[in-house]
């Protein structure tokens, strides 16, 4: 009997793994990953900082750690370099030597990679992304090695204002920049960002909303950096927080369907038979959320799947807290096909939004401030499914 094999070891790989082992103790299970599998929770790397944790305490486990807990095989280091969904065989490649791995059944947390900006200049290659923890690890030694004071972020969505607000709790000069007019603008609306921004600022962030970075420029004093409006900044670090693109060119050349992300039914099944996706690579029933509630529902459904009853996941409304806590804000996104309004009532420390549809059903909220936040469970229960639950 071939195992069920997993590639890739991030926080919904390991979430299926040990939601498969509430279940099943004994099934075999494979995990390969071109990293070093250590397990770790990916949202402690926007505020390790504040929390004063260096990146050698951020890890949960190491894979010897893992491998045991989890009674599974880890292939840590290992690169699957194709699938053949019709024989169930993965090609592997590891320290270049080619090997192969059937599986019973596979699961693909291929996770999602940066998207970077094409910028001009001598210094693009040093600018910062951090996506695990490898990167966080390059981040925090240069911060550390350069003794950096300035900061300049590239994005003013939820990473790149959680990072400004780590930095700057920590005694940085965080300067965020992003072309849109407003800070998390897929996420709130204008009025509620501009209260969201005002507070950030007045810990001392600054923004420059409305252009792009053009080139970063290497100097003897740091980096230049020149934005699109005609202003410079001077900034000893650079870090690039423009969004996540999904993963899924090895689902793709294996033919399975991909869009946004790779494809999946409410049973995180894609179209290719004994093939599964989850977390921030998997576009499930059209929805692609890369957050931590939806990793967690999806590898609970995933594992019952696994062992033998198929189960559909389920989406309630999942609020997600902004890790900002000079500006503590909770967000329950709006879905992308709905057209909403919005309706907002002040606080005496901050606001609350709520989107209500043309039927008046509420299907998002903004929370801002200590005050709001109390309103999170009670505005949550009035939100429907985003998947229903279904009879198993």
């Amino acid at each position: 009997m071939h195992p069920i094999v997993i590639i890739g070891s991030g926080m919904a790989a390991y979430a299926v793994a040990r939601e498969f082992r509430k279940i099943d103790q004994n099934t075999a299970l494979v995990m390969i990953c071109a990293d070093d599998a250590r397990n770790y929770a990916k949202p402690t790397l926007s505020n390790a900082l504040v929390g004063n944790k260096a990146p050698g305490q951020i890890a949960l486990g190491d894979a010897e750690k893992m491998s045991t807990q989890l009674n599974m095989h880890i292939m840590a280091n290992t690169w699957v370099k194709a699938i053949d969904a019709e024989q169930q065989v993965l090609e592997l490649e590891c320290d270049g030597q080619p090997s192969t791995q059937a599986y019973a059944k596979l699961v693909l947390a291929l996770g999602a990679t940066p998207i970077r900006a094409a910028l001009q200049g001598n210094a693009t290659a040093q600018v910062h992304v951090v996506n695990n923890l490898n990167d966080y690890t390059a981040f925090r030694g240069e911060l550390d090695q350069k003794a950096a004071q300035r900061v300049a972020i590239l994005g003013a969505g939820l990473i790149g204002c959680e990072f400004a607000n780590d930095l700057q709790q920590s005694g940085y000069q965080a300067t965020v920049i992003d072309i849109a007019e407003q800070a998390l603008a897929r996420l709130l609306p204008q009025d509620v960002a501009t209260q969201f921004q005002s507070k950030l600022q007045a810990a001392g962030i600054e923004f420059e909303l409305g252009t792009t970075v053009t080139s970063i420029d290497l100097e003897s004093h740091g980096y230049h950096v020149t934005l699109a409006n005609g202003k410079t900044l001077q900034a000893d670090m650079v870090l690039s927080a423009i969004g996540l693109r999904a993963n899924s060119e090895l689902a793709q050349d294996a033919g399975l369907q991909v869009n946004r992300g790779i494809l999946t039914d409410t049973q995180l099944q894609t179209s290719a038979e004994h093939i599964y996706a989850v977390g921030d690579c998997a576009e499930v029933n059209g929805t692609l959320l890369p957050y931590v509630m939806p990793i967690m529902q999806q590898a609970r459904a995933l594992a019952k799947t696994l062992s033998g009853h198929p189960t559909h996941v389920h989406y309630p409304a999942m609020p997600v807290a902004v890790k900002t806590p000079a500006a503590p804000l909770t967000v329950l996104p709006v879905p992308q096909d709905v057209d909403v309004t919005w309706k907002i009532e002040p606080q005496e420390d901050g606001l609350i939004a709520q989107a209500f549809d043309h039927q008046h059903t509420l299907r998002g909220f903004v929370l801002l401030g200590p005050t709001a936040a109390k309103q999170r469970l009670s505005l949550t229960k009035l939100v429907p499914d985003l998947i229903p639950a279904q009879a198993q």
